[in-house]
């Protein structure tokens, strides 16, 4: 305990903060990357005028929170006060669209990676660029909105992701990680920034409408990891701890995506290593040897936070429609008297779909809460079928859900296979992962490969971007991330590896069949619901 107080009181410490789809959290961690300390605000975006969407206002009440949370921990735990740290840094949901005037104000709603409203503006791009644009990245939504005419983007004077402007009211500085950037903009790693050449073709293509802006001009600046990018203003302190307790000064490392985080989290940044995040969207990153022979509009090219190329299968929808039917079980406990939390209904749905059927007894359920690029769908609408010979029971039925979860990508990691992508290891994290073995054993049998999970696979985003931000103020000359995560944080990390069992992989492919089969119901709801 003395020891742990006077780390905190050294700032022998980093501080990661993430922006998560349904929950902000702050981690302190100390020089080996241990968690200390934790706290979180928990949100939800909102459905206004056919956007997903946070307002900016719930972005710093949320960071308020999230950073007091934190401070009581600190104090409750170690009976000092959280007054610096070593080193900080910013996570958050990839992609989405911010925009702002040269006075700073907010020129449009935030447009999150949820939103499946720019199809016509990423296939125009990634036909320009012969490169695969998806629908999520800013420049897409800056596209469709010079598509749809919007009077605001002749008033654009920077653009960013969530993580970025953060960034920027905390540092006054308009940089991102390299990472973060291959979600706005795509990056040419031989030289870890823009690629030049598709800056140019963007500015040509939107040369008749004379904007007083360059593509160039208005992203924020590309940075890799282990770089500084600015400190915690005076400004940027009293935002984040309004008590005036924490003090300015702390260098910052660059803002990074919930993707690059991710890698980090699961020591994943090596060639031929990927991970699987698994909350309410899931991707799948491997980090290649060499680049695919074809662009792939189910497959997303982004770097990581070192600026190595990445393969990412991103789908939209994952564990928000279990987390919605075990709120519904919840209330039913309630109603009964029973008063049972939601993590302990989350953990029994995950227990009983281990003893269901392995083909789910025949159910068949979509998660879709929002569209999905891999599957044709702009739009989504939870599903759950069952015909009158199906074996509607517990297992099942969670069994159902949990393949549901893991159908999508599934489907797109057909593609990798086909282009031979090697994978030496696959670590998975996020909810998914946290019950003991269900969530391991149904992915291993959806991407036929083994699984393994960490002890620090709950730590997720948060945690990585702590260890960002230790590897840029801790490094040794001459480090790079993947030996300082190897022989720092990872050295005695020991991973539950999960092989695919056989019946389950013929199970799941039954299920994926009635799944795929079933894809015309989920598009007529859609288009009558």
């Amino acid at each position: 305990m003395e020891n742990v107080k006077n780390i905190i009181l050294n700032a022998e410490t980093a501080l990661g903060i993430e922006f998560g789809s349904t929950r902000i959290k702050s981690v302190l961690v100390d020089l080996n990357g241990s968690p200390l300390a934790s706290g979180s605000f928990d949100w939800e975006n909102s459905y206004k005028n056919g956007v997903w969407t946070y307002s900016l206002d719930e972005v710093f009440e949320g960071l308020r929170a999230s950073f007091a949370a934190l401070k009581k921990s600190v104090y409750d735990k170690f009976g000092v006060k959280l007054e610096t740290v070593g080193s900080m840094g910013i996570s958050g949901m990839m992609h989405g669209y911010l925009a702002f005037d040269k006075d700073g104000a907010q020129l449009a709603e935030f447009r999150t990676w949820r939103n499946t409203i720019t199809a016509e503006a990423a296939e125009k791009l990634s036909a320009l660029f012969d490169f695969n644009i998806p629908q999520r990245w800013s420049i897409a939504h800056l596209y469709q909105a010079i598509l749809n005419g919007e009077e605001h983007v002749g008033r654009v004077d920077f653009i960013a992701t969530l993580a970025a402007y953060v960034h920027y009211r905390l540092t006054g500085e308009r940089v991102i990680g390299v990472g973060e950037a291959s979600g706005m903009f795509p990056i040419d790693s031989s030289i870890n920034d823009y690629d030049v050449a598709m800056l140019d073709k963007f500015d040509g293509c939107v040369a008749d409408k004379n904007f007083p802006w360059k593509i160039r001009d208005i992203l924020p600046r590309v940075l890799v990891a282990g770089e500084r990018a600015g400190t915690l203003t005076a400004e940027g302190a009293a935002m984040l701890d309004p008590t005036g307790e924490f003090r300015p000064g702390v260098p910052m490392c660059p803002p990074e995506g919930d993707a690059g985080t991710g890698m980090v989290a699961t020591n994943s940044v090596a060639v031929r290593t990927g991970n699987v995040s698994a909350g309410t969207s899931i991707f799948l990153m491997v980090v290649l040897e060499k680049a695919l022979s074809k662009l792939y509009p189910e497959i997303d090219m982004v770097t990581t936070p070192s600026g190595k190329p990445v393969a990412m299968v991103h789908c939209n929808n994952c564990s928000g429609e279990i987390d919605a039917w075990a709120g519904l079980f919840t209330s039913m406990c309630s109603a009964l008297g029973m008063d049972i939390s939601i993590y302990k209904v989350l953990d029994k749905m995950f227990e009983s779909a281990l003893s269901g059927d392995k083909d789910c007894g025949g159910l068949v359920a979509f998660n879709y809460l929002s569209g999905e690029v891999i599957t044709g769908l702009d739009s989504g609408k939870p599903l759950f079928l069952r015909g009158p010979e199906s074996k509607f029971d517990l297992p099942n039925f969670a069994r159902a859900q949990l393949c549901s979860a893991a159908a999508t990508l599934s489907i797109g990691m057909e593609i990798l296979a086909d282009e031979h992508v090697k994978i030496d290891k696959l670590l998975g994290h996020g909810g998914y992962f946290k019950a003991p073995l269900a969530g391991q054993k149904i992915m291993a049998a959806a991407l036929e490969a083994p699984v393994s999970v960490m002890k620090t696979a709950g730590e997720g985003g948060p945690w990585g971007i702590a260890l960002l931000a230790s590897y840029m103020q801790n490094k040794a000359e001459g480090e790079t991330l993947e030996a300082f995560l190897d022989s720092r944080v990872f050295s005695n990390e020991d991973a539950f590896e999960v092989k695919p069992d056989p019946e389950d992989i013929v199970g799941f492919k039954k299920f994926l069949d009635n799944y795929k089969k079933s894809l015309p119901v989920e598009k007529a709801a859609v288009e009558a619901f």
